[in-house]
């Protein structure tokens, strides 16, 4: 990939400014009576254009700054942002946040987090790659991505278009009790999205490349081939009869599987009793097959941090191991109504791996299958964390012995989560590496799929 580089990056320096910030807002909210204080204060930047059927259709350069504040006057809580970070608006939010504190109801789960779990080492994890391309250049690699897309079949007969998008980020987080981190990380996409038609309709499908150093893109050519591919992949979908078969979940959707599970064992639906999974903690979930794995510290993963929302330091830890529940995943308050410690997951989870025995890949997974559905595409969201029911709309292929036939749609794919991870069969070595969770294309024994 090639593209036009100004090497120009004065991200510390901006830290240093906004580390300024940070330790004068603290001061001046102890000055004013909280006797804790929670603090971030961040500047986005990023770049932006968009094309279609060969026509540049925007160019976008943003730079968004953020201060966001929470006090604590004893068990009381107020919290208070602005976008503005003027010294006029800084005064106001502070005041606000005060003033909020003084007056709400107390709750003995309020505070910042217990000293001893924050985050102290701050160890390189490869997050920071700024691409300093011009508009001119990242319009060129979005006509190139939808180029190669139309190009591919004669049935691509349009575009919803081509995009690149490049983003940075610097934070400073800051408590009154210690915990103090500067952050830098940058996260660039190109996506395009086609559509292709024949006798029987129109189809649409996309495709996308997410990372955080540019240097690791595909060539863009080949993004904007495999959009096509799937697009065209798609001509011809019908639905099929009411049934209970298999089903297969490609990575882009197991994911989704995977979020529900971490939804189910997630604080705040835990301490509101509205799971599934309660009191499950030493329980089987999956099959004894089955790991997943906490990993906050990937170089340059997508959900790396090495410490939470509450300045707690992550580990590497499980969430399942040999199919039992491990764990919970809880920030300071979730776990504090739960009478626990904090897990280091307020604001979410750092790098999910699923790993499960054997080592089939994608093929395998269809021969070992050999008749049911592939899903490519979830819509709606029919998913009830508190019973577990699953009903969901969906499109994808039909198989027969272990061979793709022909693609379907319109159809609603149903079940109950604790079955479905009760009687998942594999997890495949296709690992989708766009997202912080990472897994597999997910085999499951049986679910009720029915036709438009």
């Amino acid at each position: 990939m090639t593209a036009t580089m100004t090497n120009r990056d004065d991200s510390l320096v901006q830290l240093d400014r906004l580390a300024e910030l940070t330790e004068d807002v603290l001061r001046r909210c102890r000055d004013k009576g909280a006797n804790e204080v929670d603090l971030g204060v961040s500047v986005d930047t990023g770049l932006s254009v968009g094309v279609r059927l060969g026509e540049v259709e925007s160019i976008e350069r943003t730079r968004d700054r953020g201060l966001t504040l929470t006090v604590f006057f004893g068990k009381r809580k107020g919290s208070a942002s602005t976008a503005d970070l003027s010294a006029d608006s800084i005064t106001k939010t502070i005041d606000h946040a005060c003033a909020i504190a003084r007056h709400t109801e107390e709750d003995p789960c309020n505070g910042l987090a217990d000293a001893d779990l924050l985050a102290h080492d701050f160890p390189d994890l490869d997050l920071w790659h700024p691409w300093d391309i011009t508009a001119e250049a990242a319009v060129e690699l979005a006509l190139a991505c939808e180029d190669a897309g139309r190009a591919f079949d004669p049935r691509i007969n349009n575009s919803e278009g081509a995009a690149v998008q490049v983003g940075e980020s610097l934070s400073v987080e800051a408590t009154s009790h210690g915990f103090f981190a500067r952050s830098r990380d940058t996260r660039h996409m190109i996506s395009v999205a086609l559509l292709a038609e024949d006798d029987a309709g129109m189809q649409r499908d996309y495709w996308y490349e997410s990372v955080r150093a540019a240097s690791d893109f595909p060539d863009v050519a080949s993004i904007g081939r495999m959009a096509a591919q799937r697009t065209v992949g798609r001509l011809g979908a019908r639905a099929i009869g009411t049934r209970q078969c298999p089903v297969l979940f490609v990575p882009q959707v197991a994911r989704s599987l995977v979020g529900n599970f971490l939804g189910a064992v997630s604080g705040g639906a835990l301490y509101r009793r509205a799971s599934f999974l309660l009191d499950h903690v030493g329980k089987p979930v999956f099959p004894s097959f089955v790991d997943i794995v906490e990993r906050p510290h990937l170089r340059r993963g997508h959900g790396s941090s090495s410490y939470d929302s509450d300045g707690v330091a992550t580990r590497d830890s499980d969430l399942v191991r040999g199919g039992e529940l491990a764990r919970y995943i809880l920030g300071t308050y979730s776990a504090r109504k739960l009478g626990l410690r904090s897990t280091g997951n307020a604001g979410g989870v750092h790098n999910i791996l699923v790993n499960g025995a054997g080592g089939d890949d994608f093929a395998a997974l269809l021969k070992r299958m050999g008749t049911g559905l592939v899903v490519t595409e979830l819509m709606g969201q029919g998913v009830s964390l508190i019973t577990g029911d699953y009903s969901r709309g969906a499109s994808g292929f039909w198989v027969e012995s272990g061979e793709i036939v022909h693609p379907v749609e319109e159809i609603t794919i149903a079940s109950n989560l604790r079955d479905m991870f009760a009687n998942l069969v594999a997890i495949g070595t296709d690992v989708d590496p766009r997202s912080h969770i990472l897994t597999g294309s997910i085999l499951l024994d049986r679910m009720t799929v029915a036709g438009g």
